[in-house]
C-alpha cells in the first residue's frame, strides 16, 4: 500500500512560514524587536482562555494538504474491502478492481513535493501508465476475527509509468533539465470475500 513518508526537504518546506513569522518582525522593525510576534501570541493565548480550548495555532497550506492526503488514503486504499458470497458454480471470480490512476501515482517515489518555489521544483509532464495483472488467486476458505469465514483474494498488479522529468531551478544558476523517465510500481488489491450465504455461512 502506498505510504506517506516524510523527508527533510518536505519537513523544511513546511517549518519556513514559521520560521520566517519569527525572523521577520525582529528585522524589519529594529526598535521594536518582536512586537507583533509577541502581540500575536498574547491574542492566541487570550482567544484560548475565552474560549477554553487550546490557542490557535497557524497551519500552512502544505501542513493541510499532508493530513488531508493521510485521510484520502486511509479511506479509499488503506482498507481491506470485504465482498459478499459469490454463489453460483460458473461465478466470476477473478480480479475485477485495477488500481486507479491516481492510486498508482501515490505509490511512486515522491520527488515533487517539498521543493522549494524557483530554487529547486521538479515535475511530471506526460504521464502515461500500463497496469498488468501478475497475481490472481484465490485462497481457500479460513475463519477471520469480527468476520467469520471468508476467503483471500490476492490481486497484485505490476504498473510501469512513464513521463517526463523536468528540474527546473531559477537561482543561483537558472537551468532546466527535462528526461524520459520510467518507474515501475508493484500494488496488492487483496480483499476477501465470504464464504457460503449469509443464512448458512458455513
Amino acid at each position: 500500500m502506498p505510504r506517506t513518508t516524510s523527508t527533510p526537504g518536505r519537513r523544511a518546506a513546511a517549518l519556513l512560514p514559521l520560521a520566517l513569522l519569527c525572523v521577520l518582525p525582529g528585522c524589519f522593525a529594529p526598535p521594536g524587536g518582536f512586537r507583533l510576534f509577541t502581540g500575536f501570541v498574547d491574542v492566541a493565548f487570550t482567544g484560548a482562555e475565552f474560549w477554553q480550548t487550546t490557542p490557535m495555532i497557524p497551519v500552512t497550506a502544505f501542513v493541510s494538504d499532508q493530513i488531508e492526503d493521510t485521510y484520502w488514503e486511509e479511506e479509499r486504499y488503506g482498507r481491506v474491502t470485504v465482498l459478499p458470497a459469490v454463489e453460483g458454480e460458473f461465478a466470476p471470480i477473478f480480479c475485477l478492481d485495477p488500481p486507479s490512476p491516481d492510486e498508482v501515482v501515490r505509490a511512486m517515489p515522491d520527488e515533487v513535493e517539498g521543493g522549494v518555489p524557483f530554487l529547486a521544483e521538479t515535475f511530471h509532464n506526460n504521464v502515461r501508465m500500463i497496469v498488468e495483472p501478475i497475481v490472481d488467486d484465490l485462497d481457500d476458505c479460513k475463519f477471520y476475527p469480527l468476520l467469520g469465514p471468508a476467503r483471500l483474494h490476492k490481486c497484485h498488479y505490476k504498473c510501469t509509468v512513464y513521463y517526463e522529468k523536468t528540474i527546473r531551478s531559477m537561482w543561483p544558476i537558472p537551468f532546466e533539465h527535462t528526461d524520459e523517465s520510467q518507474e515501475v510500481v508493484y500494488i496488492d488489491k487483496d480483499h476477501l470475500i465470504q464464504c457460503g450465504r449469509p443464512d448458512k455461512p458455513y
